[in-house]
C-alpha cells in the first residue's frame, strides 16, 4: 500500500515537471516567434523608410535642378540687360563727344570763347597814288574789299576771324568812312589786318587762286600781303564788349 502511494507521488511529480518543461518551452517558442515577427516588421519599416527618403531626395533634386534652370535664365536676362546698358553708355558717350565737339565749334564760330591756333594773316593797304592826277577812292581799301577777304576765308574753313584784333561774328557789320573802317561801331585806321585761324595751306591757296580774291584786290590797286603759318590768338567777344574794344 505504501509502495503504491510512492508510485502515485512519483507519477504526479513527473507530470508536474513535464508540465513545467512544456510551459517553459511554449513560452520560449512564443517569445522567439514574437521576436522574429518584430524584427521582420522593423526590417520592413526600415526598408520602407529608406525608399521614402530616397524618393524624397529625388524629388528635391528635381526641384533644385528646375530652380537652377530658372536662375540661369534669369542670369542670362540680367547679363543681356547689362550688355545693352553698356552699349547704350558707349553710344551715349560717343554722342556726347560728338555733341560736345559741335558745341565747341559753334562757340568758337560765335566768338563765345577765346581761341588760338595756326592760320593766315592778310594785310590790306591803300595803293600808292598822286591826289593831283587820280581819284584817291580808286586806291583806298573799302569795306567791300574787307568783306571779300572775310568771305573767302570763311568759305575756306576758317574757324575764327578778326579785323585789327577785333573778333568778327555772324552779325558783324563793317562800314567804310573815308580812310578808316568801322567794325561793330569801333573804328580802325589803315592798314587793315585780317587774321584767320585754320589750315594755313588751305587758306593761302584759296586767296591765291588764279582770278580769285587776291587778284581782284590787286586789280583794285590794293596792296595785299599774306603771312601764313602764324600763331594767332583771339579773345572772346564778351571780353571785347566788356572793354569796349580797347586792347
Amino acid at each position: 500500500m505504501k509502495t503504491s502511494k510512492n508510485n502515485e507521488r512519483k507519477s504526479i511529480s513527473k507530470s508536474i515537471i513535464f508540465s513545467l518543461v512544456f510551459l517553459v518551452l511554449g513560452f520560449i517558442m512564443a517569445y522567439s516567434y514574437s521576436l522574429s515577427n518584430q524584427r521582420e516588421a522593423e526590417n520592413d519599416f526600415a526598408g520602407t523608410s529608406f525608399f521614402e527618403q530616397k524618393e524624397q531626395y529625388r524629388k528635391e533634386l528635381i526641384e533644385q535642378q528646375e530652380r537652377n534652370k530658372e536662375l540661369r535664365a534669369e542670369l542670362d536676362d540680367k547679363q543681356k540687360a547689362v550688355q545693352e546698358f553698356e552699349r547704350s553708355v558707349v553710344d551715349g558717350e560717343e554722342n556726347y563727344t560728338a555733341y560736345a565737339r559741335e558745341a565747341e565749334e559753334l562757340r568758337r564760330f560765335l566768338g563765345l570763347v577765346p581761341v588760338k591756333g595756326q592760320g593766315l594773316k592778310v594785310t590790306l593797304e591803300d595803293g600808292d597814288y598822286t591826289a593831283d592826277h587820280v581819284n584817291p577812292n580808286d586806291y583806298m581799301v573799302h569795306e567791300s574789299h574787307v568783306f571779300q577777304v572775310i568771305n573767302e576765308l570763311y568759305i575756306s574753313g576758317a574757324e575764327a576771324i578778326a579785323v585789327n584784333g577785333q573778333r568778327i561774328h555772324g552779325n558783324s557789320h563793317i562800314v567804310c568812312t573815308g580812310p578808316v573802317i568801322t567794325v561793330d561801331g569801333i573804328q580802325h585806321p589803315a592798314p587793315f589786318t585780317i587774321e584767320a585761324i585754320g589750315s594755313p595751306e588751305v587758306l593761302t591757296a584759296s586767296m591765291q587762286l588764279s582770278g580769285g580774291v587776291q587778284d581782284q584786290l590787286v586789280n583794285d590797286n590794293i596792296i595785299v600781303t599774306l603771312d601764313s603759318g602764324r600763331a594767332i590768338r583771339m579773345p572772346a567777344l564778351l571780353s571785347e564788349m566788356d572793354t569796349g574794344g580797347q586792347r
